[in-house]
């Protein structure tokens, strides 16, 4: 989770927007739904709260800053639009404890279309739409591969979708009074001298401001570009800026930002003590954590030991495989002992189940030693934050 601060130069027009404060960015959206040539490989596992560690993570945010929070935003890991059920959730929570506090999504913008009623009902007041081309040519060039659904497309196919997506969506935000900012990122060579249409084409749908964003370049891409001069930045912004106001992205963060939240939202976890005192861990070797919850036959039961250190103490059979939510509940039964439950995947329904329970579920694929020392407080994970 990072803070974004307005800027003093451009507020979106929200209903009942606050003069200063902070941007508490939720990674709270699990699926992701694109790649670009010039990004990073994806994380195998990508870890995100639920609907009540997001709220938490938001009261804590109130608290620090005295009330003096502007926006309340689901920005990632994924896109909050891939899993409509859970973002919205999520709004009504927010709402219905913060009734006045506006919420933002930054999104690809696929299914924002058919989204936007239910969107502007549960109190969305702004959303920032990643926009880098409005021609097929453009967005082949970019993307590495788009994924509407469960199925990556053609690019070709998902390209012509995205277009329409995109600018559906847009008149449809609108349409139901959300705040629309464009979201281009500056890419030499490739679209650069193509924002002037996107601006253009943006504007005639009823978007209320586009953000460039420079490229720049990441480590372990398999393209790199040169980053944009500072007179190609400034040619983009002249041309942008001939069909909308150009302004500072509230929503967006840096590829290597997106990640810091895991770690920070552990303090508002309840470390495993009293009559929850062990943490279950779904491996296949004893080594890393490596298995789905569904497919994990047994947990492996950590927790401290007489002398205070915390190691292995059981293993324990999971529930029998079956259809429906009786398995998960028989799960949170077996783990009724465990705080926290560690496992390279989990399902929507499960981890909803779970998290009823009172199991805060991680999603990780990292060493088993490396989590349990840190959870327990013994690790250098822990001593480095």
């Amino acid at each position: 989770m990072t803070n974004t601060v307005f800027s003093k130069h451009y507020r979106p027009c929200f209903r009942e927007a606050p003069a200063t404060g902070t941007i508490v960015h939720l990674p709270a959206a699990p699926q992701l739904v694109f790649r670009t040539r010039f990004s990073a490989p994806p994380p195998a596992k990508c870890s995100c709260l639920t609907a009540g560690e997001a709220l938490t993570l938001l009261e804590k945010r109130m608290d620090e800053e005295n009330g003096q929070v502007a926006m309340a935003a689901i920005t990632g890991p994924g896109d909050p639009l891939a899993t409509p059920a859970n973002t919205l959730e999520i709004i009504r929570r927010i709402k219905g404890r913060y009734p006045r506090l506006p919420v933002g999504l930054l999104t690809l913008g696929m299914g924002s279309s058919r989204l936007a009623g239910d969107l502007a009902h549960s109190g969305v007041e702004y959303v920032e739409i990643k926009v880098e081309g409005v021609r097929c040519s453009v967005i082949e060039k970019l993307f590495a591969w788009i994924r509407p659904g469960s199925k990556t497309l053609k690019l070709a196919d998902a390209a012509d979708m995205l277009l329409k997506e995109q600018r559906h969506g847009v008149s449809a935000l609108k349409f139901h009074g959300i705040s629309v900012t464009i979201l281009t990122t500056l890419y030499p060579g490739c679209n650069i001298d193509h924002v002037s249409l996107v601006s253009a084409e943006m504007m005639e749908l009823g978007a209320d401001a586009i953000s460039l964003v420079p490229y720049s370049s990441e480590p372990q891409t398999e393209v790199d570009l040169e980053d944009p001069s500072a007179e190609e930045i400034a040619g983009a912004v002249l041309r942008a800026g001939a069909c909308l106001p150009v302004v500072p992205s509230l929503l967006y963060r840096k590829p290597q930002e997106s990640a810091t939240f895991e770690w920070q939202s552990y303090q508002t976890v309840q470390f495993p003590t009293g009559e929850q005192p062990n943490v279950a861990v779904a491996s296949s070797n004893g080594i890393e954590i490596d298995l789905h919850l569904g497919h994990a036959k047994q947990f492996l039961i950590y927790g401290r030991r007489g002398d205070g250190l915390a190691c292995l103490l059981e293993t324990r059979n999971a529930s029998e495989p079956g259809s429906g939510s009786g398995r998960w509940r028989q799960a949170a039964e077996i783990l009724k002992d465990c705080r926290i439950l560690l496992t390279a995947g989990i399902g929507e329904n499960p981890r909803r189940i779970l998290t009823e329970k009172g199991l805060k579920v991680i999603v990780t694929d990292e060493n088993i030693e490396d989590m349990v020392d840190a959870i327990y407080g013994s690790g250098k994970k822990n001593k480095e934050k």
